[in-house]
């Protein structure tokens, strides 16, 4: 699977094309129909690249934009519009957008755009890593843990927060460090999402019993194998 695209677009018939073009390219698109519904589903699944339309009903492009701007400063914004004043742009790259696309607009150009920003963000869709951990195999590009053949799909949360736990196995992570490397900011919201992750991810890894994600209280988490 590759790197996980939100499409957030309330033309419907062209947000269908748009994704089935997404997809055909290799990349894990979820979309919305408008700013809210995008906002909620970054919330529960995450993203890499995030591409808005700018001009929306319940929540516009800009106001979505500023939220998740505050839940993830990195996150790449893509937006598409069919606004093309000079004031416009501004607001758009004041509230931290990367790229504009003026609709209409080339498949083949979005496509380009959007790779150009991935690559920029270190998201180059090089081959899956994979990681053995105990008895799993933790797919970090597809985001799957796989136990004695059966595979469980993590979500995009779970596997940034493990894919950290795992290159430091046996270390304590420590736990405004894995909020930053997954939100890119520690507040106390993003510490209740932590520790709500964690319980979900130790009940992924329940079935080898020499698996632990070990609570160091006051520092962080430690992921453990038992010899």
């Amino acid at each position: 699977m590759g790197s996980r695209i939100l499409l957030v677009e309330d033309e419907a018939d062209l947000s269908l094309i748009v994704a089935d073009t997404l997809i055909g390219q290799g990349y894990d698109v979820v979309t919305a129909i408008d700013g809210l519904d995008g906002l909620r589903k970054f919330r529960a699944q995450g993203a890499d690249i995030v591409v808005a339309d700018v001009m929306m009903p319940v929540m516009d492009g800009f106001s979505m934009a500023k939220e998740i701007r505050k839940l993830s400063p990195g996150v790449p914004l893509l937006f598409l519009t069919a606004k093309s004043t000079v004031e416009d742009v501004e607001k758009g790259f004041e509230i931290g957008a990367d790229d504009y696309l003026k609709k209409p607009f080339e498949l083949r150009e979005l496509i380009v755009r959007i790779k150009a920003l991935l690559r920029r963000y270190g998201h180059n869709g090089s081959a899956d890593i994979k990681y053995t951990i105990g008895a799993y195999t933790f797919n970090i590009t597809a985001q799957t843990l796989t136990f004695e053949g059966v595979e469980t799909e993590l979500s995009y949360f779970e596997a940034k927060i493990l894919q950290h736990l795992a290159v430091n196995i046996g270390k304590t992570v420590d736990a405004s460090e894995l909020m930053i490397a997954v939100w890119q900011r520690d507040d106390q919201s993003n510490r209740n999402s932590l520790h709500g992750y964690i319980h979900k991810l130790r009940r992924a890894l329940r079935h080898d019993p020499a698996l632990s994600i070990v609570n160091q209280r006051g520092f962080g988490y430690m992921l453990t194998v038992r010899q």
